[in-house]
């Protein structure tokens, strides 16, 4: 028999605010003039070290690249990571599908986080209609900007909706213009309006915990916010609505953003937290772009930047200063690290946990 694939337009979704989330915007938030918890004399010593190299990158006008996984957020690095944009201390930050999940329900509904275990036994992991919709929403309208991912959420958690145009103006349009390059987002949209009887005008979101929105403070102080999701990765892609194209639309314009930062990287620093396999893959594919035009334009390879990884991990019990361990070494399987290690400048390992180095960086940071 051929394969036919299922037919994700029958799943039931329900209302978010009937999950139990394990989370809250009030428990998890951290106030950044407060003290950070007690790290080890390692940990402090390389966060000194990366406080004072970001310092210097941007007194150079060096770029500072943060990518970062859904952890950071979830423990509460929201109102850090503002105050280190709004000093310029990041020019950059990027993220998975699940840290933009994470910020729009927090910045919606003020919690996030569900048991995956218990959720997928009753087929109700991910089935909440308010996300999948809503940020799917965002993308649609954000396309026809030509707008990323980033900032097509950040906007619309910062403005509290989107104003769609008519079906009608879609349609015109399609039709006067079939090659347009907007024509495949607008069909797209169409297509999502009719079958979901959106009409157009404004669509009306309000967000009470716009503070705790990563994204949203992005787009509010300009900083460039990048999101690289996977398809059937992350709980949207689990709703009726689901519409793969226009996440990927949105996606490959972070990519190619991304890769504008990445021309900033000479002398700069890269902070990945807590991000095992987002950021090394996508660092290294848009850092190779980026010296692949440089050298066609006659121009040197990006050079002199810093790298800082962050996790739980022990490392594998290896010192990546040294480079990489052969294949018969357990950490050479250590993609996050491994990766790292081959994108010249210098890569530092800190074995840390991701909100307390950030904080702590941000303290030193305050200090210099």
């Amino acid at each position: 028999m051929k394969p036919t694939p299922q037919d994700w337009s029958k799943l039931k979704v329900y209302p978010l605010a009937q999950r139990v989330s394990l989370t809250k915007v009030e428990d998890i938030l951290i106030d950044p003039d407060s003290s950070p918890r007690e790290c080890s004399p390692e940990v402090a010593r390389m966060v000194h070290d990366a406080a004072s190299r970001i310092a210097e990158s941007r007194r150079r006008g060096a770029g500072v690249i943060l990518m970062y996984g859904a952890h950071l957020l979830r423990n509460g690095a929201a109102l850090i990571l503002e105050r280190m944009m709004s000093r310029g201390w990041v020019t950059h930050l990027a993220t998975n599908g699940a840290g933009s999940i994470h910020d729009w329900e927090y910045s919606w509904l003020g919690r996030s986080t569900e048991s995956v275990e218990k959720n997928v036994a009753t087929g109700t992991f991910g089935a909440w209609d308010e996300t999948g919709r809503n940020i799917h929403l965002a993308l649609l309208a954000g396309a026809l900007r030509g707008e990323g991912y980033g900032t097509s959420l950040g906007r619309f958690i910062l403005e509290d909706g989107v104003d769609l145009p008519a079906a009608e103006e879609l349609e015109s349009a399609l039709s006067a213009e079939p090659a347009h390059p907007l024509a495949p987002a607008r069909a797209e949209l169409l297509v999502v309006m009719r079958r979901w009887n959106i009409p157009g005008g404004r669509v009306a979101i309000q967000h009470r915990w716009k503070q705790a929105s990563i994204l949203a403070q992005a787009f509010r102080h300009q900083v460039p916010m990048t999101v690289h999701p996977g398809i059937g990765y992350d709980i949207i892609a689990t709703h009726p609505i689901f519409n793969g194209a226009a996440i990927g639309r949105a996606a490959g314009i972070d990519f190619r953003l991304i890769g504008d930062s990445m021309e900033t990287l000479d002398n700069g620093v890269v902070l990945s937290i807590g991000t095992a396999i987002m950021a090394p893959q996508v660092f290294e594919k848009s850092l190779s772009c980026v010296n692949n035009l440089r050298l066609q334009a006659g121009r040197a390879i990006v050079s002199g930047h810093t790298i800082y990884v962050v996790d739980l991990q022990d490392g594998g019990n290896w010192d990546w200063t040294q480079g990489e361990p052969p294949k018969t070494n357990p950490a050479y399987y250590l993609r996050f690290c491994k990766s790292f290690s081959r994108m010249g400048g210098a890569m530092h390992y800190v074995q840390s946990d991701n909100v307390t180095f950030v904080h702590h960086v941000y303290r030193e940071l305050e200090r210099l």
